[in-house]
């Protein structure tokens, strides 16, 4: 590189990183962190925790708020094959679709893909000695379930979800 290029080169990564800095002109850049929130465009619904108990049984509270496990095969939704949607049990947003839905033997629904990927939020968890990723409610935050990588074609993972979770909807 030829000085004359490394100078044009400096000057306009200078502008740049001055332009960037300066108020108002972020609208100047090419801007990629409100395409993410516009995207998802899911409004929050927040309770304290008072009024989870109010609006939960026990039994769903301590799964979606404590990040509780039910039982293997206690939910009557994994024996469901009728069509349908699958929505988070204490906020009502559509999480999985029936097309999605399969039998994986483990005992708790599962699922190969949710109903929108902007619908379900995934952090890590280093609960019980083990490394996995949770999946939660993207609007309420409600502790669903689990998703690992040994799930059928085309995504190869099962959502591994709590029935006491999700709140069935018959498509009509």
């Amino acid at each position: 590189m030829n000085r004359r290029n490394f100078l044009s080169s400096s000057l306009v990564l200078g502008a740049f990183a001055v332009l960037s800095r300066v108020s108002g002109a972020e609208s100047l850049l090419p801007s990629t962190q409100g395409e993410s929130s516009k995207q998802k465009g899911i409004e929050k619904v927040i309770k304290t925790d008072a009024e989870w108990k109010q609006l939960l049984t026990p039994e769903q509270y301590n799964i979606m708020r404590q990040k509780g496990t039910e039982a293997a095969y206690s939910s009557p939704l994994n024996d469901m094959h009728e069509k349908g949607t699958f929505a988070c049990a204490a906020c009502e947003l559509p999480l999985f679709s029936s097309t999605t839905k399969f039998d994986s033997g483990t005992g708790w629904p599962s699922f190969w893909a949710p109903i929108k990927k902007q619908n379900v939020r995934e952090q890590v968890d280093n609960s019980l000695g083990m490394t996995r990723t949770e999946v939660l409610c993207a609007r309420c935050d409600a502790h669903s379930g689990h998703v690992f990588d040994d799930g059928p074609k085309p995504t190869g993972l099962r959502y591994c979800m709590n029935g006491v979770a999700l709140k069935f909807v018959k498509k009509v």
